[in-house]
C-alpha cells in the first residue's frame, strides 16, 4: 500500500543518512532523500551507505528501497523489524562502530532477539571503535532495559584499516517497552582500565603505548591498569596497524572513553609513535572527563533515542555538552515522532571549587513516546 501524502518526510543532501534511516525504520514513516552529492566530483550514495541499506533490508521484511540510476535520490519505506540470526560483510570505507550505532538502536524493537556476526574494519580514525562500544554503548543500553540477560559484544577477531579481516558478534534481547530513566549524578571516577592493542606488527608497540598513557593517567588516579592485546595470525586481521582504547569508570556506573589509533597503511599521513598514541588517548579521555554528564559524548544519540521510545513516563538525563551530532538528531526526532525535549543549561561555577565539576552540563528532560514492540513473542 502506498504511503500517505503526509507520511513522507523529504531531505536534501547526504548529511545524517544514517539518522534518517534509523528513525524512518523505527517510526515506520517513508523517507526520500534527494541532492545526494549533487555539486560532488563523484554524486550520489557512497559504498558504505549502500551496505547500510543492505544491512537495513536483512534487518526487516517488507522494506521497499529505490535509487535513481545515478544514486543521487533514495526512497525508503521500512518494513517490520524481524531481526534473528544474521551475518554482515561491512563496508571497509567505514569501521563496524558506523554499522553498530544503528543496530544498538534497533535491537531492542526487533520481533526475534538479534543475533548478528559483522565483518570487517573494528579500528579506524573516523568511527568509534568496536571496544568503545563494548566498554560504554552497552553500559548505556543496560540502564534502559529491564533485565540486560542475552546482552553481549564480542570481538572474535580485529581488523585494522584499510583491509579490515575483524570480526564481532553482536547479540541483543528484544522487549516490550523500555523503561524511563533519571539519571542525574555521574558520580566520581573510580578506576580507569583500557586496551592497547598491536595487529601484524612489534609486541613492544603495545608495551610502550601503555608506558606513555600511565605516565599521564597516575598522575590524578592510582588505580590504573591497562591490558596489552597482541594479535597473531588469524586473530590480528589483514592490515597492520596499533592503537589504544581507554575507559574511565565511575562509582554510578558511567564508562568515558578515550582512544587514538596508528594511521592506515598507504595513507598520506606520517607514521605515528606508539608513545605518541599513549598521550592523546590519554589527553581524550581527560577531556571526556572534563565534559562530563551521565553519557560518553559518543553515545549522546543512544541516550537520547532510549529516552524518547521509553514508556509515557519522564526521563532525565544530565549531559555534557551536546555534540553536533546529537543536536541534529533531535531536530530529527521532532520530524519523526513528533518529540521534543526540553534543555536546561547548566553552568559550571567556577568560583566554587566544590561546584566547578568540569565543563557546562545540560539536562536532558522528555515524556517517551510509549513506543511499544507488538512484534515482540510472549512466552
Amino acid at each position: 500500500m502506498a504511503p500517505r501524502r503526509d507520511d513522507l518526510l523529504e531531505y536534501e543532501g547526504c548529511n545524517f543518512l544514517r539518522q534518517r534511516l534509523l528513525l524512518s525504520t523505527l517510526s515506520g514513516k517513508p523517507v526520500k532523500v534527494k541532492g545526494i552529492r549533487n555539486d560532488d566530483s563523484e554524486p550520489g550514495l557512497r559504498e558504505y551507505e549502500v551496505n547500510l541499506i543492505r544491512l537495513l533490508d536483512k534487518l526487516t521484511n517488507g522494506t521497499v528501497i529505490e535509487v535513481n540510476e545515478t544514486g543521487t535520490s533514495l526512497y525508503y519505506q521500512p518494513g517490520l523489524l524481524s531481526g534473528g540470526s544474521l551475518e554482515h560483510e561491512c563496508c571497509k570505507q567505514r569501521g563496524i562502530g558506523y554499522y553498530l550505532e544503528v543496530l544498538m538502536g534497533l535491537g531492542p524493537f526487533c520481533k526475534n532477539p538479534l543475533s548478528i556476526i559483522l565483518r570487517g574494519v573494528t579500528n579506524n580514525e573516523v568511527d568509534p571503535s568496536v571496544d568503545s562500544f563494548k566498554l560504554s554503548g552497552l553500559a548505556t543500553l543496560k540502564k534502559f532495559l529491564v533485565v540486560d540477560d542475552g546482552l553481549e559484544l564480542k570481538i572474535n577477531r580485529r581488523g585494522m584499516a584499510p583491509e579490515g579481516g575483524g570480526e564481532v558478534f553482536f547479540r541483543c534481547p528484544n522487549r516490550k517497552q523500555l523503561r524511563p530513566l533519571v539519571f542525574l549524578d555521574a558520580g566520581k571516577i573510580k578506576r580507569i582500565r583500557g586496551t592497547a592493542y598491536a595487529a601484524r606488527v612489534s609486541p613492544a608497540m603495545a608495551n610502550r603505548i601503555i608506558d606513555a598513557a600511565k605516565g599521564i593517567l597516575l598522575k590524578f588516579l592510582p588505580d590504573v591498569y591497562l591490558y596489552a592485546d597482541h594479535l597473531k595470525g588469524n586473530q590480528s586481521g589483514k592490515s597492520p596497524g596499533f592503537g589504544v582504547t581507554l575507559v574511565a569508570e565511575t562509582k554510578e556506573g558511567v564508562f568515558y572513553t578515550g582512544e587514538a589509533i596508528s594511521p592506515p597503511v598507504g595513507s598520506n599521513k606520517p607514521p605515528s609513535v606508539p608513545e605518541d598514541l599513549g598521550v592523546q588517548a590519554a589527553y581524550r579521555l581527560l577531556e571526556e572527563i572534563y565534559r562530563g554528564g551521565c553519557v560518553d559524548s559518543s553515545f549522546q544519540t543512544l541516550a537520547a533515542l532510549y529516552m524518547a521510545l521509553g514508556r509515557h513516563d519522564v526521563s532525565k538525563y544530565q549531559t555534557g555538552p551536546l555534540s553536533p551530532y546529537l543536536i541534529e538528531f533531535l531536530r530529527h526526532m521532532r520530524d519523526f515522532f513528533g518529540l521534543t525535549f526540553k534543555l536546561d543549561y547548566q553552568k559550571a561555577d567556577e568560583d566554587d571549587e566544590d561546584l566547578h565539576l568540569g565543563a557546562n552540563k545540560v539536562l536532558m528532560t522528555c515524556v517517551g513516546v510509549g513506543f511499544t514492540n507488538l512484534s515482540k513473542k510472549v512466552l
